[in-house]
């Protein structure tokens, strides 16, 4: 019986066929990664290498602080989160009763002193008047004690009534020099000032002044236009100097802090173009700023707990340093930001910039609080005028051409104060 033969055995054997279209997929796939990386190499040569990008960047600006000068109870809150208010526009009021009786109490004693001080000019004249009451009895003791002593010869006249004669000359003098003494001692007082300018009635104006500031700041302006944010002030609340009531955001002049790894730094200056992307409008709308400053220092250098790199648990982490960018005013009117919202930053180091040490200087001031000054210097003068005499002020008789001197500084003051002299 003969055995079977293997399946296939004595079939020819067949070879796989080579497989072209594969080694073509392959040929293609390294032309394109080598046409990408020649791309990717131009583009890093004349554009990436100029660029410097972080989407570690976020709104900025400035949180001013309303706070009280004085102690008081809050009485009325004129705005509340979220709104806007005017520059010099009151958003809140204590209660201004003890300032007022503190104000009062020092106009009283300014009015006061005025005509104190007016007195020792009409005084300047009463002792002049005085002194020259007495050199008329001085002269009539004299012509009296000549002519008893041109008769004594003839025994007209006594002894007695020549003694008497001569004591009432001794005291007619004694009168002169006392009234000549009297007249120097409130000249003394008077000299070379007027009721205006006299020291008396410049210490009670200063606290006239003192008190009419007490009593204004019991009325709390807005320093700048903007928004108000974190209102904590309630009606009835008693609050001291330093306070925080609320906060007002000026949106109209933030900025961006991007914060740029410290590798990023080496050829980034002050002035160069920065194009800036927000999260909340997209790529749509981009941002056109510039490189306003540097910080002085890293975040960590800052924290509250700067790391201790020389303990020996050290471990190397980039740094970021925030870099300050100014906006445009016009594209921040037409999208406005608010503090806090994420930024993407790309500047543009092919410009250059100014270095660290030109850095332009920034200044920020208010003047919402110098009408206080020129309102208590207005109620100074009013107070002034109406207590200095018919004339206004006075001045020494002697100097007649320092009174006028005197009104007039007076009227000029009073029209630039709105007050009628």
């Amino acid at each position: 019986m003969s055995s079977p033969q293997p399946q296939g055995a004595g079939a020819p054997t067949s070879r796989p066929p080579r497989n072209g279209k594969r080694r073509w997929l392959m040929a293609l796939l390294t032309l394109v990664i080598l046409l990408a990386a020649i791309a990717y190499g131009l583009y890093y040569v004349l554009v990436a290498r100029f660029h410097e990008t972080t989407d570690d960047a976020y709104v900025n600006g400035n949180v001013v602080q309303i706070t009280p000068q004085v102690t008081g109870t809050v009485v009325s809150v004129y705005t509340d989160d979220t709104r806007i208010v005017q520059q010099g526009a009151p958003v809140i009021r204590l209660d201004p009763a003890d300032a007022k009786i503190a104000l009062q109490q020092a106009e009283a004693n300014l009015a006061q002193t005025v005509r104190e001080v007016h007195t020792l000019f009409v005084n300047d004249k009463t002792f002049e008047a005085t002194v020259a009451q007495r050199q008329s009895d001085l002269s009539r003791a004299q012509d009296d004690l000549r002519r008893r002593l041109t008769v004594a010869e003839t025994g007209a006249v006594s002894q007695e009534e020549i003694s008497h004669a001569r004591d009432a000359l001794k005291a007619a003098q004694a009168a002169l020099d006392a009234a000549r003494q009297q007249l120097a001692s409130n000249h003394a007082l008077t000299s070379n000032v007027s009721v205006t300018d006299h020291p008396n009635v410049l210490a009670a104006a200063a606290k006239v002044r003192d008190a009419y500031l007490a009593y204004a700041r019991n009325t709390l302006p807005a320093p700048v236009t903007g928004y108000v944010a974190r209102r904590t002030a309630q009606v009835g609340q008693r609050v001291s100097p330093g306070t925080p009531l609320m906060a007002i955001v000026p949106l109209n002049a933030v900025w961006v802090d991007a914060n740029f790894k410290e590798v990023q730094l080496g050829r980034m200056r002050i002035g160069q173009p920065v194009e800036l992307v927000a999260d909340v409008y997209g790529s749509s709308v981009v941002y056109h700023g510039k490189v306003q400053g540097f910080s002085a220092g890293t975040g960590s250098a800052f924290a509250l707990l700067p790391a201790q790199n020389a303990t020996g648990n050290w471990i190397k982490v980039v740094q970021r340093l925030p870099v300050r960018i100014e906006l445009d005013p016009r594209e921040l009117q037409q999208h406005p930001l608010r503090i806090g919202l994420s930024m993407t930053a790309d500047v543009n180091i092919k410009h250059d910039g100014a270095p660290l040490a030109n850095a332009p200087e920034t200044l920020y001031q208010t003047d919402v609080f110098e009408k206080y000054g020129d309102q208590a210097d207005a109620e100074i003068a009013r107070i002034i005028a109406a207590n200095a005499g018919p004339s206004g002020t006075a001045a020494a008789p002697s100097n007649d051409g320092t009174a006028r001197r005197t009104h007039d500084r007076a009227r000029t003051s009073g029209e630039k104060t709105g007050v009628k002299l």
